[in-house]
């Protein structure tokens, strides 16, 4: 072959090569979470990746349940046995404070009104309630945390209480020496009784009552998620058991169906141990601690009436109301009185049964003897009788104070009856939680490994 002139043929290893191609990058590295959302989505392809899948969430469904039963059923349980050995107790022990530093009031005040020999039963009475209060202080205060109102309040009784009876003791030395020094020291006593001691003992009482409500409320609220995890499980289980029939044409598998009556039993345990419960810690609120309520008031406000009573004599009109017009113990009296009546009546409506409506009417006759009785007496006084009043008030029949025993006896029938009811309801309501936490748990643990054989036992057949 001729070449035209001037032009140089290419040697054959000098011929042009085929371009090299660029470096493809690697794809990015996917993250934990997309990595299993790929094998999940690639398992899911397949029957045995799908039983897989399923078998571990019968599983963690019925382990949740009975995870969340445990829990909310534990927190129900602690609240129900705080209401019977705690809060309750509590707040009967700040009641009796109150009755008890009431009642060493007016007991003070009838030894004064004695004379100068005081009645050993009375002072013996006074020395018991002040030793009583005292006890109950040291109880609340090891059961209280200081930073509380509670605490507050019994730190307040505590400095007061010595200050109180400092005064008592500077009355009745003044007495016995025939001074008038001595009802002076009374009556300041009975305004640091009135005015410093005994709303510090009701505001106790009203803070521990409180948190027994609290505590009632806590232990009777319905565990809703229990209860909703619970019928997502058996929902779950009869789904797979469903769905294993209509691929296999068999009834049962046997896993699956102890995994159902595990979860069955532990929902039904549940719904019907907390309805118990709930239905007692009803009970024990109604038929008990209302009951208490209006009868430890009830008492309190006799106490009360009677310590004004006997004031009335000791102050012989020297203390007035604020508008000068009246005599403030007889003014304080009739309002105390009136009080008693409605609380009376509010008991008696409350009580269910004979054993707690018939110490409240004998309370009701005593209130309505002790009324005509104290307005004998003072007419008595207001003729110039004194003698003849004070007999009809401290004497040992026919007076006021004969009237009054009666009330309070009959109020300490009631108050222990209501009581006795009380704790029998909670006691019942605690009982009704008491085995469920642990028994949540072991069904769990039973319903989740014979949800997972049953589902390994229909695996083993693609092996």
């Amino acid at each position: 072959m001729t070449y035209p002139p001037n032009v140089r043929t290419a040697p054959r290893h000098a011929r042009a090569q085929p371009p090299v191609p660029a470096t493809v990058p690697a794809p990015p590295r996917r993250g934990a979470l997309s990595e299993t959302t790929e094998r999940l989505r690639t398992a899911a392809t397949t029957e045995p990746g799908r039983l897989r899948i399923i078998g571990a969430a019968l599983a963690l469904l019925v382990v949740a349940f009975g995870a969340v039963t445990t829990l909310e059923i534990t927190d129900r349980a602690a609240a129900a046995d705080d209401v019977v050995s705690r809060s309750q107790p509590l707040s009967a022990g700040a009641a009796d404070i109150y009755r008890s530093l009431a009642d060493a009031d007016t007991a003070a005040a009838s030894g004064f009104l004695a004379g100068a020999q005081e009645p050993r039963d009375v002072h013996d009475r006074y020395d018991r309630d002040i030793k009583e209060a005292s006890r109950l202080l040291v109880k609340a205060a090891a059961n209280t945390d200081a930073s509380t109102d509670s605490g507050h309040e019994i730190t307040t009784l505590n400095e007061e209480l010595p200050r109180y009876t400092g005064l008592i003791e500077r009355a009745r030395a003044n007495n016995r020496q025939g001074l008038p020094l001595g009802g002076a020291y009374l009556r300041y006593a009975n305004q640091k009784m009135t005015n410093v001691l005994l709303p510090a003992a009701e505001r106790l009482y009203t803070a521990e009552t409180g948190r027994l409500g609290q505590d009632s409320d806590t232990a009777r609220a319905w565990p809703c998620l229990s209860l909703g995890f619970g019928v997502v499980a058996l929902a779950a289980l009869f789904w797979a058991q469903r769905r294993n029939y209509r691929r296999t044409n068999r009834v049962f598998n046997h896993g699956l169906l102890v995994a159902t009556a595990a979860s069955t039993v532990l929902l039904l345990w549940l719904a019907m141990g907390h309805t118990v419960a709930r239905s007692a810690l009803r009970d024990a609120d109604v038929q008990g601690q209302q009951s208490l309520d209006v009868l430890n008031h009830a008492r309190i406000d006799s106490l009360k009436a009677r310590a004004n009573e006997n004031l009335t004599l000791v102050a012989r009109g020297a203390v007035l109301t604020a508008d000068g017009r009246n005599d403030k113990y007889e003014t304080d009296y009739n309002t105390g009185m009136k009080a008693l009546g409605e609380e009376l009546s509010k008991a008696g409506r409350l009580a269910d049964d004979s054993q707690g409506s018939g110490p409240v009417a004998n309370a009701i006759n005593g209130v309505s003897e002790w009324q005509g009785r104290h307005r004998t007496a003072r007419t008595t006084d207001d003729s110039g009788d004194y003698e003849g009043a004070l007999k009809q008030i401290i004497g040992a029949k026919d007076s006021t104070g004969e009237s009054f025993n009666r009330v309070d006896e009959a109020l300490e029938q009631a108050l222990a009856h209501e009581q006795g009811q009380f704790t029998r309801a909670a006691k019942d309501g605690r009982g009704a939680l008491g085995g469920l936490p642990a028994g949540a748990a072991a069904l769990a643990a039973l319903g989740a490994v014979a949800a997972v054989i049953g589902v390994n036992r229909r695996l083993s057949e693609y092996r």
